[in-house]
């Protein structure tokens, strides 16, 4: 005989979903043919039921002729969400952004998980914004690219803790490289999905895009993340994606013309800025590493100069000639 316990028993709103289900196909549905459905005791079934009309207001009630529980009108969807307009309007909003998403392995996803998130509201609301949102769009440049399978492997074994090996492939590498890590964080940084974890080979802690992994294997061996590390201390000196150890006080200045899109945005959590004479702007930042900064100013182009460190600016002055020998032709 199965064993029906509490640790085997199915979620309560699991529960209620498979009742509600039954309800409204106008099934014979009484505690028996429940106990045996969803092997719980009949004192769990009552107080589901229960809990169903009186909580949630389902026009449940019990038919003594056929002995069974029925709805009293048609019911089309459970009612697990409650919200304000306020919030609905927010709701919709993320809808529209999923369009970004389009022709993207997480699309598919994002769309289901919307659904469930939004069926159960069509007998709680009336409001219905359409009209506004057709002024909100949403437009991500170079979303990346990433394997559906990938991403839930490796997300499962960053729930689970389970050490994982990998192939990888390094930008420039021709053939990619064995990798065995335990993963502690994935991440999404300039639409593009990351892994942070800690390589065994090297005894450090790693990033690795998504894009370039393959071949992952997710193994037996578990592992105790370590308690003083969190995703926010880990980029907290990074620009974009990729951090560092050393301590650079970048300072970059703006000219007149784009001045004003540079203080619209939040770059750094270490920003300061600062006016200049004639509508300029400095712009100050605290960095672990210059290579992201470096690329960075450069799509700026001649509206943006550094002053600071003397490293950068001479990095960026062979990139600039660099690009004129390009161009010369």
């Amino acid at each position: 005989m199965p064993n029906t316990g509490p640790q085997l028993s199915r979620p309560p709103l699991e529960r209620m979903l498979r009742i509600h289900d039954e309800l409204r196909r106008g099934a014979l549905v009484n505690c028996s043919h429940l106990v045996r459905a969803l092997e719980v005791s009949r004192k769990t079934i009552v107080r589901d039921i229960a809990f169903m009309r009186d909580r949630l207001e389902l026009p449940i009630e019990f038919d003594a002729q056929v002995l069974a529980y029925r709805y009293t009108h048609p019911v089309n969807a459970f009612p697990t969400v409650h919200v304000t307009e306020g919030e609905l309007l927010a709701l919709l909003v993320a809808q529209r952004a999923l369009q970004q998403y389009q022709g993207t392995p997480f699309h598919h996803q994002l769309e289901v998980a919307f659904e469930k998130l939004a069926g159960g509201l069509r007998d709680k609301i009336s409001f219905s914004p359409t009209d506004e949102l057709r002024a909100v769009s949403f437009k991500n440049i170079g979303i990346g690219k990433t394997d559906l399978a990938i991403f839930n492997a490796l997300s499962a074994a960053v729930l689970r803790s389970h050490e994982i090996a990998f192939a990888y492939r390094k930008p420039g590498d021709a053939t990619p490289s064995a990798r065995r890590v335990r993963p502690y964080h994935l991440a999404n940084r300039e639409n593009l999905w990351y892994l942070i974890a800690f390589d065994l080979e090297r005894a450090a802690l790693r990033t690795f895009a998504l894009p370039r992994i393959d071949d992952v294997t997710v193994t037996k061996t578990t592992f105790t993340r370590p308690a003083d590390f969190s995703p926010e201390k880990f980029f907290a000196n990074a620009l974009g994606v990729m951090g560092g150890t050393g301590d650079h006080r970048v300072v970059i200045r703006f000219t007149a013309a784009v001045a004003e899109r540079v203080r619209e945005r939040e770059w750094h959590e270490s920003q300061e800025m600062r006016d200049l004479p004639g509508g300029a702007l400095e712009l100050r930042l605290r960095l672990g590493a210059l290579s992201e900064a470096e690329q960075w100013i450069l799509s700026w182009g001649a509206a943006a100069e550094v002053l600071a460190p003397a490293e950068l600016r001479t990095s960026i002055k062979k990139s600039v000639a660099a690009l004129t020998k390009t161009y010369a032709s």
